[in-house]
């Protein structure tokens, strides 16, 4: 029951994560587009009122012209929405999942001894540090060098690939990959709850009071906005990652994520400048061929097979095999496989988790056989478990599971 209700709260967490970051970046991304594809007004009574640029839109049936002041409008208007509740509700609700997932199984999610011998409360430790590290060098840089843009581009870019390195090298790679997306969604969120917001209540207040509106507050927020809007898609792509282990498993995993992250980055830049009406494909391009260069890198090999399993061997004691034929493995064989290396997660008494991971128990040799093909698609085909190969499953072991199943799961 305990596993039942967890995996309850996961998918309503998840669920809620998901519709909430689908406003905030829909809400984002709408903004930079609006932004990028305003007219100045040909309208003279438009130009008196102070607005700098305004379009034609239909959606829905219905006709919409959207106005941008360059400055305050004549007469504030009473009811002024605000966009902030999206990405405050994104981060909430991701940290909780995260909370739940990954900092509540630490010894299962988080730590992979072959990468580095930490415990559960250091690494818990080091991944909350992520998040407010990450964000206390970035605003720092931002304080620094915010006058020059180009410069304090590349210093995040740089800092950027000095976290995802020292993630992989900390976290096993799947909570890394999500560890670094979480870092950057951080960094996004409160840029909208330090910077975005605050610059626009004093904005505000200062129209209310009739006094003159400082400009700096609107270019910090705007500064801010756009480093939010290249950051969208690395973090998508973090937060689908642990979806996909031939990125996170590879030795050179931080690499991995660097690139994807950069060609994400190319591709949302083709987008920004498509609204200006620039439709070079150049970035596009760029980010394909990156895609394809890391899709060709961490292509996997060919596994060695697993030894052959002679006819005698593998057949009961009372059949009389034919001379020099082989079988595929037996379930016998598949069984001490499970027992050394899935048991920990999977039996009624768990080692490395509270409960049994999704409620799945593989004791016995027929639980094994009943559930052939997610055992199949997890181990050999995915690659998932065991879950950041806590247990070392070796490429042979996989071989024998791949060759058992492909030969009717016997």
């Amino acid at each position: 029951m305990e596993a039942y209700l967890l995996d309850w709260a996961n998918l309503l967490l998840r669920w809620l994560h998901v519709i909430v970051a689908i406003a905030w970046i829909g809400s984002s991304f709408y903004f930079v587009w609006l932004d990028n594809s305003l007219k100045p007004p040909v309208d003279d009574k438009l130009k008196q009122q102070g607005v700098g640029g305004e379009l034609w839109a239909v959606h829905g049936g219905g006709f919409y012209n959207p106005q941008k002041y360059l400055g305050a409008p004549p007469k504030l208007p009473e009811d002024l929405h605000w966009f902030y509740w999206e990405s405050y509700s994104t981060w909430l609700s991701g940290f909780s999942l995260f909370s739940l997932v990954y900092l509540f199984n630490a010894k299962t999610y988080l730590i992979d001894p072959s990468v580095a011998p930490l415990t559960p409360t250091i690494a818990v430790v080091l991944a909350l540090g992520f998040l407010v590290v990450g964000w206390l060098v970035y605003d720092l840089l931002c304080r620094l060098f915010g006058k020059n843009e180009k410069l304090l581009s590349a210093l995040v870019v740089v800092y950027v690939i000095a976290a995802a390195w020292g993630a992989c090298h900390l976290f096993s790679g799947r909570a890394a990959f999500l560890i670094i997306g979480a870092m950057i969604a951080t960094i996004m969120s409160a840029n909208v709850f330090f910077w975005i917001i605050p610059g626009q209540r004093t904005v505000v207040a200062s129209m209310k009071a009739g006094e003159p509106v400082d400009p700096i507050h609107g270019k910090r927020g705007k500064q801010r906005s756009v480093h939010n809007t290249y950051f969208t898609l690395p973090v998508l792509f973090a937060m689908l990652s642990n979806h996909y282990s031939m990125t996170y498993t590879h030795p050179h995993n931080w690499l991995v994520l660097v690139l994807i992250m950069v060609a994400a980055v190319f591709i949302r830049q083709f987008f920004i400048l498509r609204h200006k009406g620039n439709t070079n494909m150049a970035y596009p391009a760029i980010a394909i061929v990156i895609l394809a260069a890391v899709a060709a890198w961490i292509a996997p090999h060919p596994a060695e097979p697993a030894p052959a399993v002679s006819a005698a061997s593998a057949a009961p004691a009372d059949t009389a095999p034919a001379t020099g034929a082989t079988a595929t493995p037996a379930l016998a064989q598949v069984q001490q496989i499970v027992q050394a290396r899935c048991i920990q997660c999977h039996s009624s008494k768990p080692t490395l988790m509270p409960t049994p991971a999704k409620g799945l128990i593989l004791e016995q040799p027929e639980q094994v056989q009943a559930k052939a093909q997610l055992i199949y698609q997890q181990v050999v085909q995915q690659k998932l478990m065991p879950l950041g190969n806590l247990t070392h499953i070796t490429d042979a072991e996989r071989a024998t599971i791949a060759q058992w199943f492909e030969g009717g799961a016997k």
